[in-house]
């Protein structure tokens, strides 16, 4: 669907243009700027929380969204990986922010560099399959994420409950976090060490998955097992 669904024609298409919103050909080599100011809105928070936290004495609630070990791929690499293999519309990032927005707003959570992977596959997947038209299954965007298909089972009912299911995104909303962004876009930040993400198992995420068949039910990868 794209951005089309939340009303190009308002009076910020001007901005949906400057993101990559609009009409993008998968045959650019350069991403929509939607990825990198996503990813650099998410650094700063991720480098706030944990400065924050090293400086009291608490060391934050861990969650099932909670990696163990030090992340591998930065934030930006994690997310154009997700563009690269889901094939989703770029919109879908913005509503997945929009997602993700609620999330901390709902709960306790703090966003750090050993869970803020597993919050975005959870929250990019949902956006996919309520923005676009087709979809993969969870399968597929598992190893797309680097993590096994029970455990992104997992991480979207519990990111759901969290939200109470609501999911909705109405065109204002979308052109309120779209103007949000793209006045990020314009703050330069200077990030001393780069956010990783974490590699599950086998080097699973630096892999490369372009070799994947379709099935009936979704898609099959023979580039991994989990």
């Amino acid at each position: 669907m794209g951005a089309d669904g939340f009303g190009t024609k308002s009076a910020i298409s001007k901005t949906y243009a400057n993101m990559g919103l609009n009409q993008y050909d998968r045959g650019d080599k350069a991403h929509p700027k939607i990825l990198s100011i996503l990813a650099s809105v998410l650094e700063r928070s991720v480098q706030k929380n944990e400065k924050a936290l090293k400086g009291s004495k608490e060391r934050g609630v861990v969650t099932v969204f909670h990696g163990t070990r030090a992340p591998v791929l930065t934030v930006q690499q994690y997310i154009e990986r997700i563009f690269k293999y889901s094939n989703c519309s770029p919109s879908c990032f913005v509503v997945a922010y929009v997602y993700l927005e609620r999330f901390l707003n709902l709960t306790d959570f703090l966003l750090t560099s050993l869970n803020v992977h597993r919050i975005l596959i959870t929250s990019i997947v949902l956006a996919v399959k309520i923005v676009d038209d087709d979809c993969y299954n969870n399968a597929y965007y598992a190893k797309v994420g680097g993590i096994t298909t029970p455990e992104l089972n997992k991480l979207e009912m519990k990111f759901l409950a969290a939200l109470d299911f609501q999911l909705h995104v109405s065109v204002e909303i979308f052109d309120k976090y779209c103007l949000q962004l793209e006045k990020e876009a314009n703050v330069k930040l200077q990030i001393d060490r780069p956010i990783r993400i974490f590699a599950w198992g086998k080097g699973l995420i630096n892999k490369d998955i372009s070799n994947c068949s379709p099935t009936v039910g979704g898609y099959t990868c023979r580039a991994f097992k989990v």
